[in-house]
């Protein structure tokens, strides 16, 4: 076993054991750290492949585009099973733009999806490390990536706006796909977003502990574009 390998089983080794050592520390309330070695539990139980986690994905789309969804786990009994602990089998790290609620858009309920949601679903170091807790820990097995028709924090980067706040920090983000997609044929807008899914999702294949997870056949790391009017997700590539 090389250095970083054993480098990377010894910080999950850690990590999957800080729920109970938080306890008597003092850094975590009453009660969290037994949830936290349920779920770091459940992670080591997961067996479902990436593949699989990923058609489970597609196939809860193609329900909803269709016209029918199954409204998979969205029962009182199934909110009360998911109470103590989750294994959600995918995370999305989509766009906070009201009209991609990623639940419904692949027919999934509660416990299911772990999401994290910025506008431009760009990949910021707080992303990058919920997600990194969601692969590793709660074991989900496939990463979206979700562009969506009509993105406006991408809009606003190819027409460099001048923005107030803390918004230019989206923007400045979403800048690196840009170049990558002028020179491709077709609609510009479409182009940037997509770019934008690759750029996102290299940032997210670079984290050491998600880098680790593909290496193993654990995670895989995929794109997606969302269309506004029809609800289908294709995947960029």
């Amino acid at each position: 076993m090389t250095p970083k390998i054993k480098q990377f089983s010894r910080s999950r080794r850690n990590l999957l054991q800080f729920g109970a050592g938080a306890i008597g520390t003092g850094i975590l309330t009453a009660g969290i750290g037994s949830q936290f070695d349920v779920l770091a539990q459940a992670a080591e139980d997961n067996n479902m492949s990436p593949d699989q986690a990923l058609k489970m994905l597609m196939d809860g789309n193609k329900r909803f585009t269709t016209n029918k969804p199954q409204n998979v786990n969205r029962s009182l009994d199934r909110l009360r099973a998911v109470a103590k602990t989750q294994k959600p089998f995918a995370a999305i790290l989509g766009c906070a733009d009201s009209r991609v609620p990623a639940e419904i858009v692949f027919d999934r309920g509660f416990g299911d999806l772990f999401i994290c949601r910025i506008a431009g679903n760009v990949a910021t170091n707080e992303e990058i490390g919920s997600l990194e807790f969601g692969t590793l820990v709660l074991g989900a097995k496939v990463i979206m990536v979700l562009g969506h028709e009509r993105c406006g924090a991408v809009e606003a980067t190819i027409k460099g706006a001048q923005v107030p706040g803390q918004i230019a920090s989206l923007l400045d983000a979403i800048k690196p796909a840009i170049p990558r997609s002028a020179s491709q044929p077709g609609d510009k807008l479409v182009n940037a977003i997509k770019a934008n899914v690759l750029v996102q999702s290299e940032k997210l294949k670079a984290s050491p502990v998600m880098s680790q997870l593909i290496k193993e056949g654990k995670l895989k790391i995929v794109g997606g574009y969302y269309d506004l009017a029809t609800g289908i997700v294709t995947m960029v590539s």
